[in-house]
């Protein structure tokens, strides 16, 4: 393909992708919004590239390589800025200082030699550069965010450092002997806007894939995540702890129950008010889910009350781990409008019996052995 041809190809559908960012980037929570605008302006950033080095014929050399280069440079930079404001990381300035410099030695070198080597020499190390930190800034989350979408954009940024290193070898060890990028007997000038035009549009769909599936497990963390206190909410509860039971008693295991409830809470609301009551009811769930295992599911069940379900534990190991939820909350002062507040908590526990054949059984009995240490003087733990 003529190059010309390639570079007018690619920006025509650099341009698209850039409307349609345009387009749909309002319709993204406000937390993506400036990443997709980051990365919709790099697009047409490298779309204004590509138009200037495709007419480089009809302006000033100096002009359409320093300007052309700078948009693609500087477009580069944003998309790598684009992925780091996606997973809540800071700009910094010196992410501009490889653009900037390759910007300034480009409009030397096209000023001062007529030779093509040089200016693909420093282009493409700008390029490598920028397309291996992104990848990096990929693959760093990857651990908590294993979405096929941000696999497959690392990938293409890894295909465009290959192939901006191949074309890099392709002229330092005197391969190509084109006069410009224009050259229409090359195969690489041919290629190059069309690895280039990759990371814009197939990029871009990757990139909604993204924030798609962001949305997705913001979603289903909403669903199954009570509000206030961050706890596993009871939808949840009834849907894991029934299949924790069902688990156990296949593999004939041990299944135990907490169910907690805070103490005078209605004192607390009556005295300090509904907003320092939430304040307390989030301080305690943070110190249950602090005491609990990695195998233990904390929930709230609704008002002052919450459940634990623990995962392979005995009976007195049940009780043991209750008071480890116990003296949890009551070891720590909450601090309401500096005032010292005394929470503390009463559990109830129950571990799984023949005669239990669904978790409202188990739960049953919890509840009972929470009414008695409520009846025993609160802040303790009872066994059913």
């Amino acid at each position: 393909m003529d190059p010309v041809a390639a570079f007018a190809f690619a920006i025509v559908y650099m341009l698209l992708n850039g409307a349609v960012m345009g387009l749909m980037h309002r319709d993204l929570p406000v937390a993506l919004q400036p990443s997709a605008r980051s990365w919709r302006t790099s697009t047409l950033l490298v779309a204004a590239g590509c138009v200037l080095l495709a007419t480089q014929r009809f302006l000033p050399l100096v002009l359409a390589v320093t300007l052309g280069n700078f948009a693609l440079m500087v477009g580069l930079t944003g998309y790598w800025r684009a992925l780091r404001q996606f997973d809540g990381q800071a700009d910094r300035w010196w992410m501009l200082v490889p653009a900037v410099v390759g910007t300034a030695l480009l409009g030397l070198l096209a000023a001062t030699t007529p030779s093509i080597v040089p200016r693909v020499m420093v282009a493409s190390v700008v390029w490598i550069f920028t397309a291996v930190a992104s990848a990096w800034s990929l693959k760093r989350p990857m651990k908590y965010d294993a979405a096929m979408s941000r696999r497959v954009l690392q990938v293409i940024f890894i295909i465009i450092a290959i192939f901006m290193t191949v074309r890099l070898g392709y002229f330092v060890f005197g391969i190509g002997n084109e006069a410009t990028v224009l050259d229409a007997q090359s195969a690489m000038n041919a290629a190059t806007p069309m690895v280039a035009a990759v990371l814009p549009v197939v990029g871009t769909t990757a990139f909604l894939l993204m924030c798609s599936e962001r949305l997705r497990r913001q979603w289903e963390h909403a669903a199954s995540t009570d509000h206030l206190t961050g706890l596993a909410n009871r939808r949840t509860l009834t849907e894991a702890g029934a299949r924790r039971l069902f688990e156990a008693r296949a593999k004939k295991e041990p299944f135990a129950v907490a169910v907690i409830d805070v103490d005078h809470f209605k004192q607390v609301n009556d005295r300090h008010g509904h907003d320092v009551g939430d304040l307390a009811l989030k301080h305690v769930a943070n110190r249950l889910a602090g005491a609990c295992r990695a195998a233990d599911l904390a929930a709230r069940q609704g008002g002052e009350e919450f459940v634990v379900v623990f995962g392979d534990v005995d009976p007195m190991g049940a009780k043991t781990a209750a008071e480890r939820l116990r003296e949890a909350v009551e070891g720590e002062v909450f601090m309401a409008r500096q005032t010292e507040l005394r929470v503390t908590v009463s559990v109830g526990v129950a571990v799984l019996l023949e005669s239990d054949v669904t978790l409202d059984d188990v739960l049953r009995r919890a509840d009972e052995a929470l009414y008695r240490a409520k009846s025993n003087g609160r802040n303790r733990v009872e066994l059913a």
